[in-house]
């Protein structure tokens, strides 16, 4: 069976069972299907906390059952699937909104101001924790997921200060060997992309270092960059990658399209419409919904940029 459903009938009284009941049903993920009928996935654990859960309307002098069930006529299973992705993304809606908001106050120099920031950080996790919350009770893969870490993708970038521009002075244009290329933690899209770029066609035996990126300072050999003062970031409305690919003069045709990707990804502006970016997207986003470490992101999310690579690649050809 692969849906299990909670039919209850609570009290009037006290007032706050209904309410009770109803929160935690939420948290949990499951969805009514009727007034008293909610259904979730089957599954141990969920089993498990809507036994707990009618036992508590009995001893409060309601009627419960829990049961495994098949839909057979009326309801299909893809519909109530579908039930579970409508739930999930009106909570991913909100958290885009709130992410959005974030992003737009954090833009600019406001991102260096510390009374600013501060207050900002705290929401920025905040709306992470929600995010987390809201995927933990996702399993279907509603499509607001991509946006709404997008958009948190977007703020947090702000807030970190990658729009604040490169260091004074770092002119550097000619591939470096061996160096240490630092970023910051949690690599999404455009670090990633960033990261192919450096080891494929800049400076093959880079090493990479992922470190807090506030305050953190440079040490020899090391290039910092998609960070607050660094020597390769957000520039003139562009995003790393590109400014990569422009300061190192990287001419080679089958980086224009990713260049693209990226930056509709990064910046959110829509200036290219790349119709690749949604798949991207999802691949980025499901890599840090599994909480894979920074190196991992680097060495999958690269693989997809290799393989972008070479399919713009024989289309030119």
């Amino acid at each position: 069976m692969k849906w299990l459903l909670l039919i209850h009938q609570i009290p009037t009284k006290p007032d706050y069972l209904r309410v009770k009941i109803g929160r935690r049903l939420h948290r949990l993920g499951a969805v009514a299907i009727k007034s008293s009928v909610y259904v979730a996935p089957a599954a141990p654990l969920m089993r498990a906390a809507l036994a707990e859960m009618a036992r508590e309307i009995h001893q409060r002098g309601g009627e419960a059952a829990v049961c495994e069930a098949q839909f057979v006529d009326g309801l299909t299973d893809g519909a109530v699937e579908d039930l579970f992705r409508e739930a999930r993304d009106s909570e991913y809606s909100k958290v885009a909104k709130d992410a959005k908001r974030l992003a737009s106050a954090m833009r600019g120099r406001r991102a260096a101001d510390e009374a600013r920031r501060r207050p900002a950080a705290q929401r920025l996790e905040r709306l992470r924790l929600r995010f987390d919350e809201i995927v933990s009770r996702d399993p279907f893969n509603a499509g607001g997921r991509e946006t709404a870490a997008s958009h948190l993708s977007l703020a947090e970038d702000r807030l970190e200060g990658v729009e604040l521009g490169a260091k004074e002075g770092s002119g550097q244009s000619e591939p470096p060997q061996g160096a240490t290329w630092v970023t910051r933690t949690g690599v999404m899209v455009d670090r990633i992309a960033s990261a192919w770029l450096i080891g494929r066609f800049i400076d093959p035996r880079a090493e990479f270092k992922f470190v807090a990126a506030r305050g953190y300072k440079s040490g020899r050999g090391e290039i910092l960059f998609d960070m607050a003062g660094a020597e390769f970031t957000h520039k003139n409305g562009n995003c790393t990658f590109e400014v990569l690919v422009e300061r190192f003069r990287l001419r080679d045709s089958g980086l224009t399209p990713i260049a693209e990707i990226v930056h509709d990804l990064d910046l959110e502006d829509r200036k290219y419409g790349r119709p690749e970016a949604a798949g991207v997207d999802r691949v980025i986003v499901g890599l840090a919904i599994a909480k894979q470490s920074d190196p991992a992101r680097l060495a999958q999310g690269g693989a997809v940029f290799e393989n972008l690579y070479q399919s713009f690649r024989r289309n030119v050809q």
